[in-house]
């Protein structure tokens, strides 16, 4: 699958995600985060050699259900799921590699 350009307002329900089978990379932040905005290349490189993974890009925020559900507090987070279960996160992931590294542990 490729990376999802746009954030999803509003979010999928948590059931929904729950619901997802095999690996699925939940990025939460929002389009002016400049935190965000430096992660894009490293995890568009990273999905790009995983075509088997699903990307969801959730705008967060106060009263965002879903981020609260996840606990997110810091942007970019990036939730890594097997069949809707977390296995993996990043916060502010520094480099594309450790995005990398961690979608082939979690793809594995």
């Amino acid at each position: 699958m490729t990376m999802q350009a746009e954030y999803m307002v509003p979010a999928p329900s948590l059931e929904q995600v729950r619901s997802l089978a095999g690996v699925t990379v939940l990025e939460f932040g929002t389009p002016w985060c400049g935190f965000c905005q430096m992660a894009q290349p490293g995890l568009e490189e990273a999905l790009s050699r995983h075509h088997d993974v699903h990307h969801l890009k959730i705008e967060d925020g106060p009263g965002r259900r879903l981020g609260r559900a996840f606990r997110v507090k810091l942007w970019p987070t990036l939730v890594f799921l097997q069949d809707g279960e977390e296995v993996a996160r990043l916060v502010r992931p520094a480099s594309g590699e450790a995005i990398q590294q961690t979608l082939e542990r979690v793809a594995a």
